[in-house]
């Protein structure tokens, strides 16, 4: 990979961009939509399909810029490329931190139940879904979607374009029919996410 011409170190200085102050204003317009759509407000939606569609198109031209970056600039060299995979592993190790702190809520409300809940846990005063249906399916589902995914990224080391493809493909595919089947079971629970710390922990 050839570095750009003008560069006289291993590091990449981006340039100045507007994507990133746009794309907080989109998600901020994206997160009062889908709460006042959530709540009634007339305009919500409005402003939710906003939001949404300026961060797509954003997604589009900011990676887009990227991409130019590390191929015909020739940005992306050794040092830049482990600051990446560095960014990375630290982005998934603060979602990993949010896992952990939803199971926490969970198996503390659970294995503590407080009075207000009828000291058993599910409470007492709730209709649960049944574990053995949906939710089954939906972590067999997820489960797939990472052996797929697994294949597809042992294929793209292997330079075989086709198997990735079908890996990337069929992780797309369980993906989609996992947001369904998860909608689905949100639309048709009996609680909500106000019913106590239950229904809290499930929804989030």
């Amino acid at each position: 990979m050839s570095v750009h011409q003008n560069q006289v170190h291993a590091f990449h200085l981006v340039d100045p961009s507007p994507w990133p102050l746009l794309s907080a204003v989109s998600a901020l317009s994206l997160t009062f939509g889908g709460v006042l759509y959530m709540h009634g407000f007339l305009g919500g939606a409005f402003l939710y399909k906003y939001g949404l569609f300026l961060i797509l198109c954003l997604m589009f031209v900011w990676w887009r810029d990227i991409i130019r970056e590390a191929t015909f600039e020739g940005q992306h060299t050794k040092k830049v490329q482990t600051g990446l995979k560095i960014g990375m592993l630290l982005f998934i190790t603060s979602e990993l931190m949010f896992f952990f702190a939803f199971f926490w809520a969970f198996f503390h409300a659970s294995l503590n139940p407080g009075i207000a809940l009828g000291a058993v846990w599910p409470p007492a005063f709730l209709s649960i879904l049944d574990p053995w249906s949906i939710p089954l399916l939906n972590t067999i589902i997820l489960l797939s979607s990472g052996a797929t995914v697994t294949y597809a990224h042992h294929a793209i080391v292997a330079g075989e374009k086709e198997e990735a493809l079908f890996g990337l493909s069929a992780t797309i595919l369980l993906a989609i029919f996992f947001t369904f089947l998860q909608g689905l079971e949100y639309i048709n629970s009996p609680f909500s996410i106000y019913t106590s710390v239950y229904g809290s922990t499930f929804f989030y």
